[in-house]
């Protein structure tokens, strides 16, 4: 059986979630989210874990290393044996470079990057335009999934655009993003395990094309 050590790459908005839960499915690896993670090993105690819940109780960044050893301790469970698929992580050069580096250490490397491109613009226009329910917190979209009314959910309940849906804090978060994440492209692209998908469209349409760049129908 074939090992799908992967990656997941996209911007905010890009529907990276909707693209995993259907990679995960249809190749039978688990999905690896280091927010997950970290809570997890907080919660077991592990030497890691506790290292980390120093650093978030005081309300800092969890290291570069402590992240990518918790990587590799995840890795060893049984359900990574035919794989992974990494979502949220690395998110820069340096945290690629020290992922392949322990990756190394255990005979394993990233043998797919599924990046998911979609421009500004249509994020901007998708992430904008998302209203949440204060009563049943549906999340519409007024251009692509409209509620029964701009301001009222068919539960009746009010909807409301939340911050992080606001045009200014998406821009800001797409700066952020193309500062820190999109050098990633280029650096998996030079070692020839980058695959570019078109995240634009329907996500039943985006998802043919992630199935046609990892092989899997």
């Amino acid at each position: 059986m074939p090992m799908h050590d992967m990656i997941l790459l996209g911007p905010p908005g890009a529907g990276k979630g909707t693209q995993a839960r259907w990679i995960v499915e249809a190749l039978g690896i688990p999905q690896i989210s280091t927010g997950d993670m970290l809570r997890a090993a907080r919660k077991a105690g592990t030497p890691l874990g506790k290292q980390a819940d120093g650093f978030m109780t005081a309300g800092k960044l969890v290291p570069d290393e402590v992240v990518v050893g918790l990587v590799a301790e995840r890795l060893r469970d049984p359900d990574c044996a035919p794989g992974f698929l990494l979502d949220g992580f690395p998110r820069t050069i340096p945290q690629a470079e020290a992922l392949g580096a322990e990756l190394a250490r255990h005979g394993r490397k990233i043998g797919t990057v599924v990046a998911i491109e979609v421009p500004d613009e249509a994020l901007v226009r998708r992430l904008s335009g998302r209203r949440t329910c204060t009563a049943c917190n549906r999340i519409w979209q007024l251009e692509f999934d409209p509620p029964p009314s701009p301001d009222k959910c068919k539960c009746g309940g009010a909807l409301l655009q939340r911050d992080d849906d606001k045009e200014a804090t998406i821009r800001n978060r797409l700066r952020v993003y193309h500062e820190q994440t999109s050098p990633l492209f280029a650096y998996y692209e030079r070692l020839g395990v980058l695959r570019r998908v078109d995240g634009s469209g329907a996500p039943d349409a985006v998802r043919q094309r992630v199935a046609e760049v990892i092989g899997s129908r």
